[in-house]
């Protein structure tokens, strides 16, 4: 069951806001779904958001600007959290750990591995609320993401090779394995054997053998965390080696902000509708 929070009318379709209990993360949980009108009893396809550090379903909601490509193109547009939230949760100091840190993994370590179980949260439970509740037709979702997203959408899509007939992402994050919020996350979430890490590493994945029907990213030239943290090069040699389809486009001057990501998001809507027609 779920409770609408919010609704408001928005580019020919309705925008709203949700929660329910998750028995994944045994918490409360909030997403956000655009529906586009459409004619009664049609199915639509859906396109996924994950969120990056920090961020809620809010942001996109807000600052995201999908929803007249998303009403054009006839597509739901879901936007979930990025981690279990409530006084019962564990929280940690840092903005990279923790609340609005759940990295898209299941955590295996005391004394996250109850509630941080945003893997299955986004795998399972959530669509199979989504199909129920929602004009989704569900053999035909595409996925993007944001940072931390884009590494979630990049990493989900990679071990679910029959389910997304489309990928794509904003700035992600593509080898937690060689970066430092990869290594914490993973090293807290999951433990110190890295050979575990690697289901929830894009590149790695590729590396072992899962491949993707073709691939959109968008990389701001300008940002902060392109050479510490999201090192876009790695995925260009990945894909490349592997002969995946890949258009990974570096944007002179764009930084890592929604400013970036509003900016590119009618593009990525309009390549996912074409590959979900």
């Amino acid at each position: 069951m779920i409770e609408q929070v919010s609704a408001n009318r928005s580019h020919g379709g309705t925008q709203g806001v949700y929660t329910h209990q998750s028995s994944e993360t045994g918490t409360p949980m909030t997403f956000s779904v655009f529906v586009p009108d459409h004619a009664p009893g049609a199915k639509l396809p859906v396109l996924w958001y994950l969120s990056g550090l920090t961020c809620s379903h809010a942001n996109v909601t807000e600052k995201g600007e999908y929803r007249a490509a998303c009403a054009q193109a006839g597509i739901i547009f879901v936007a979930p959290d990025t981690s279990p939230r409530g006084d019962e949760v564990p929280a940690d100091e840092g903005y990279d750990f923790g609340k609005g840190a759940g990295f898209y993994v299941d955590a295996t370590q005391e004394p996250w591995k109850a509630s941080f179980r945003m893997r299955s949260y986004i795998e399972n439970e959530l669509p199979a609320l989504i199909a129920a509740q929602f004009p989704a037709d569900m053999g035909r979702q595409g996925i993007t993401g944001h940072s931390m997203g884009g590494h979630g959408a990049l990493t989900i899509a990679l071990r679910n090779p029959n389910r997304f007939r489309s990928v794509s992402a904003f700035a992600p994050i593509v080898s937690p394995l060689a970066c430092p919020w990869g290594e914490k996350a993973l090293e807290g979430y999951i433990g110190a054997d890295r050979a575990a890490w690697r289901e929830y590493d894009a590149c790695a994945l590729i590396e072992d053998g899962a491949r993707l029907p073709g691939l959109l990213v968008d990389q701001g030239t300008a940002d902060n965390f392109l050479g510490e943290q999201l090192k876009t090069g790695l995925l260009v040699a990945a894909c490349a080696k592997a002969g995946i389809d890949a258009e990974i486009r570096m944007q002179e001057g764009y930084d890592h902000s929604y400013y970036f990501i509003s900016t590119f998001m009618a593009d990525h809507v309009a390549w996912h509708a074409a590959r979900l027609a």
